[in-house]
């Protein structure tokens, strides 16, 4: 099946018989251009749906000045953490006067080479990126470097990169969630983490784990699961639950998983936070719609976007040197509600 044609410049001046440059001159309202005839063009775009192409335009000037797009890498449009990013990445980018183009890698690494090699081919001024959960090489991320675009990432960090970043303190984030849950008389905290090829999974591990040695416990393996969303946590938590010495408290690496441990608490008949404590890390929305409301770590997303697209733009506009890695933590805080005792 055909592909619609879609309507150009040049089809404009061709159909009304007059120049490209006519017609340009005309949609952009210059007065070197008749009333008539400016009027008469607008319309009759407007009546054939043109739309101008931004990003040919912004290429066209960019020998006179940098172009103004910024490309944006998104594990998961529909992760409540990432939507946040990208909404401080989007209003911040817009008041600085850049247009931003976003697409998800879906946690694919084949996706996200290919979306690398478009934002390059496409001339963004820089990428602000979090990497995909199966991104084990970094060869993507290391030829746009050698080339000259910068990159900020956030969240996910490319391990063999001093590129720069934004993060939030995962580690203090952590050490203060399970460090609460112990004071409040948990014995048998479990951890449900991801992957330690990832920063975030290193990080929140070192903070469960140190919390532990601080209150004077020992770390047990059998509390330890890769497990990192809400279906794993349905198949995960069960099994432990019915271990002779069971966790009496779970802290999980994201909200969403933290409620698929707490909906097998509940359906296996425990008592939440009676029996059973449950904390999450994100403080989405989904945190106050369960019942009872989930105690998190809130990451503050926006305030990410926002640090991101501030270091891309101070490098783009030469602010911050190119080879100077901008590193900059956001700070976390622990919303204790219903969950936990």
């Amino acid at each position: 099946m055909e592909e619609p044609h879609v309507l150009t410049m040049k089809d404009i001046a061709r159909m009304l018989g007059v120049s490209v440059a006519t017609v340009s001159r005309a949609l952009k309202d210059s007065p070197t251009i008749s009333k008539e005839r400016r009027e008469a063009i607008q319309m009759f775009a407007r009546e054939h749906n043109y739309f101008p192409n931004v990003i040919a335009e912004q290429l066209r000037n960019s020998r006179r000045s940098p172009v103004k797009t910024i490309g944006v890498i998104l594990p998961e449009f529909i992760h409540y953490y990432f939507s946040t990013v990208l909404s401080g990445i989007e209003e911040t980018a817009q008041q600085l006067g850049y247009r931003i183009l976003v697409a998800q890698s879906r946690e694919q690494y084949e996706r996200e080479v290919s979306i690398c090699e478009s934002f390059h081919q496409n001339k963004v001024c820089g990428i602000i990126v979090s990497q995909a959960k199966d991104t084990v090489e970094y060869d993507h991320f290391v030829k746009l470097e050698r080339e000259g675009v910068p990159l900020v990432f956030y969240d996910r960090i490319c391990p063999v990169l001093n590129a720069s970043r934004v993060v939030v303190d995962d580690y203090m984030g952590t050490l203060k969630a399970v460090s609460y849950l112990i004071e409040r008389g948990c014995k048998r905290v479990a951890f449900l983490g991801t992957s330690h090829n990832m920063e975030i999974g290193k990080n929140r591990f070192n903070g469960y784990k140190d919390a532990l040695y601080q209150h004077g416990m020992k770390l047990d393996e059998d509390l330890v699961k890769l497990c990192d969303n809400r279906a794993q946590a349905e198949e995960v938590v069960p099994q432990m639950l019915k271990m002779k010495n069971r966790p009496d408290a779970f802290f999980a690496v994201n909200d969403d998983t933290a409620i698929g441990a707490l909906y097998v608490a509940k359906h296996m008949g425990f008592s939440v936070p009676d029996e059973v404590s449950v904390c999450g890390f994100t403080n989405g929305e989904r945190a106050v719609a369960c019942d009872p409301q989930l105690t998190t770590v809130e990451q503050r997303g926006v305030d990410v976007g926002r640090e991101a697209v501030e270091i891309l733009v101070g490098i783009v506009e030469g602010r911050i040197a190119r080879d100077h890695a901008e590193k900059r933590i956001v700070k976390t805080r622990l919303v204790v509600r219903g969950t936990t005792k």
